[in-house]
């Protein structure tokens, strides 16, 4: 079992890493807190679907611009002090939103221009704290040190809503925001302990040329250009997270809305959990192609399924899926992307699965609404299939990548080495 069980060595090697990761599971704690309490509050301020539903709208832009912007601040200035300023500025707008529930009347413009600056700065931050990783754990760690942070995501997601939902209902809405302003100064003190991250030596002042260089990069990687596009495919096709209020319905088990929910990160963390042969598996095309299929498949099994029992079994299927194909898409841009272009990548990668999931849920309602649930989900799950299929047909590059081979993996690797045997 010691082969499957999670590899925590990163932890237990790693100070820095700790810490990021101590910083990151407290500030998800928090986040999530307030993912539950920004749209309860706009729903008891306005009564209005649709108003809750701008608040998902007003964030693709400003991830857009300051995410593409972000990968470029990455890889020009220090990431650790990056991200401590980018959580310092979640910080704030937290305490605003804080601040403008203690009003009488809250305003509801305020917490959108909120919702839509988190965005932004959400933008600027991952990309240095994705990026930073390389530079904290061992080159071999670096698939291990990605189920950590896949898990600490998966920890945050689970619990972090309960808890917001039982302090909303017990206290109130300005309890949930104090909350999460709490984990913020706990999360910048766990950061204050990561050593700096300065940028590379071969690193540009930050500029529109060197995004688009860094745009050119990811083109011409064609094994890296793969796995962006299988994900966005899998995501755009076969993500059916909007129907699922109108499938509980459906189902006849209104009371199992949350099971549904939670189902694909049940599958998420099961995979995390027994994900240590993940650092032994050398074919990282050919684990993500298949990952992608067996996603669609059970997508498209979940839609035709009358039994919530059958429903449920396929979406921590799904969400399993999804997971070995997260694992091993950070393993190949940890292991292959180098250092200078780390950060202008890792803004792409966060649009590549943000971007993906928005427009999948609309593809996905939009389908539904013209057809039926049941045949947006099925055949949904089977455009997937058919996408991925095409896709790795057309990029032989992506499907035959092999970590010990690949030329990018391997000069990134014989760097790392060199590196450490200077600094013996």
């Amino acid at each position: 079992m010691k082969k499957f069980t999670i590899d925590v060595a990163p932890l237990r090697k790693s100070r820095d890493f700790r810490n990021l990761w101590a910083s990151g599971l407290v500030t998800n704690m928090g986040s999530m807190i307030t993912y539950v309490a920004v749209p309860f509050q706009i729903k008891e301020l306005t009564h209005s679907y649709v108003a809750v539903g701008i608040s998902g709208l007003v964030e693709i832009l400003p991830l857009i611009i300051f995410g593409l912007y972000g990968g470029v601040l990455a890889d020009a200035v220090d990431r650790k002090k990056m991200v401590w300023a980018t959580e310092a500025l979640a910080l704030i707008l937290t305490s605003t939103l804080l601040v403008n529930a203690l009003l009488p009347k809250p305003h509801l413009l305020l917490i959108y221009c909120v919702i839509g600056l988190f965005a932004a700065v959400n933008g600027l931050q991952r990309p240095s704290a994705d990026a930073a990783l390389p530079q904290l754990v061992d080159y071999h760690d670096l698939p291990a040190a990605s189920a950590l942070m896949s898990l600490r995501w998966q920890v945050g997601v689970i619990i972090g809503p309960s808890i917001g939902g039982i302090i909303i209902s017990t206290y109130s809405i300005p309890v949930g925001y104090m909350v999460d302003v709490f984990t913020f100064l706990l999360s910048l003190a766990f950061l204050s302990r990561v050593r700096n991250i300065p940028p590379s030596h071969e690193a540009k002042k930050p500029s529109l040329a060197g995004l688009l260089e860094g745009v050119r990069y990811a083109f011409n990687r064609k094994d890296i250009l793969g796995s962006y596009l299988i994900d966005l495919a899998a995501m755009f096709f076969a993500m059916p997270t909007a129907l699922i209020p109108f499938w509980a319905d459906q189902l006849g088990t209104p009371w199992a809305l949350g099971m549904l929910y939670a189902a694909g990160t049940v599958g998420s963390v099961l995979v995390t959990l027994t994900s240590g042969w993940t650092k032994h598996y050398r074919f990282h095309g050919r684990a993500i192609m298949i990952a992608a299929l067996g996603w669609g498949v059970a997508i498209s099994l979940a839609g035709i399924s009358n039994s919530l029992v059958l429903v449920l079994i396929f979406l921590v299927l799904a969400g399993a899926s999804d997971m070995v194909s997260a694992l091993f898409r950070s393993a190949m841009w940890n292991q292959s992307i180098p250092d200078d272009f780390r950060g202008r990548l890792a803004g792409i990668e966060l649009l590549s699965y943000s971007i993906g999931p928005m427009a999948g849920q609309m593809r996905a309602a939009s389908m539904a609404a013209v057809t039926s649930l049941t045949f947006s989900v099925t055949f949904g799950g089977v455009l997937c299939v058919i996408a991925v299929l095409i896709l790795v047909i057309l990029m032989p590059k992506f499907r035959k990548y092999d970590v010990q081979t690949n030329e990018f993996a391997v000069a990134k690797r014989i760097l790392r080495e060199k590196n450490q045997n200077n600094l013996n």
